[in-house]
């Protein structure tokens, strides 16, 4: 589990096609602290450590992950946002997530306001109907707050820390977003099926 609070900008040092994709990414995190099939949220995908070096780690990623997120985009040299797994005990600053992406949203309108930027989201329907305002939702792993929803669309404000020690800072309309929706938002649907 994680929160969606990114602790660290990784970079995509290689990438190898073999059955799955092999990716090398450079973290500043303290790899002696981190075990052999570790979970590290590597732009909000859930992957597991095995290999690492002393400022690298490798993770593999399958066929069907490649098809349901954006890191079939991934290229040497990419910027990601990286999340260690939670604690017992550690802080709950974003919300509860899995690192299990459900879909891939599109980045399609950008405004400066003030400091901020707003960004407009479009979403497949089958998932539209879990993202509410004022509810969470998880973009490349960043723990983010909705601030509107129209049909398949939804926005949100990006502030400048955020953008800062996130690869928010970067985004550009068009770009392909790893999505996961709130846990709670799921539950509450699916329960809903069977009132």
């Amino acid at each position: 589990m994680f929160t969606g609070i990114v602790t660290d900008l990784g970079t995509i040092l290689e990438l190898e096609k073999r059955g799955d994709l092999r990716a090398r990414i450079q973290t500043q995190y303290d790899l002696t602290t981190v075990d052999m099939g570790a979970s590290i949220a590597s732009d909000g995908v859930c992957l597991t450590v095995i290999a690492k070096g002393d400022d690298w780690y490798d993770v593999e990623i399958s066929a069907e992950t490649v098809s349901k997120t954006n890191l079939g985009t991934w290229e040497v040299g990419r910027r990601v946002n990286l999340e260690r797994a939670l604690k017992v005990g550690d802080e709950l600053g974003g919300h509860i997530v899995s690192g299990h992406v459900d879909g891939v949203a599109d980045l399609v309108e950008m405004v400066d306001e003030g400091d901020s930027t707003r960004m407009v989201f479009e979403v497949p329907e089958e998932l539209a109907k879990f993202i509410a305002p004022k509810g969470s939702v998880t973009l490349n792993g960043t723990s983010l707050t909705v601030n509107e929803v129209d049909g398949c669309r939804f926005g949100i404000n990006v502030i400048p820390h955020t953008k800062e020690v996130t690869i928010w800072g970067q985004a550009k309309v068009g770009d392909r977003i790893n999505l996961e929706i709130d846990t709670l938002a799921r539950y509450v649907a699916r329960l809903k099926d069977f009132a």
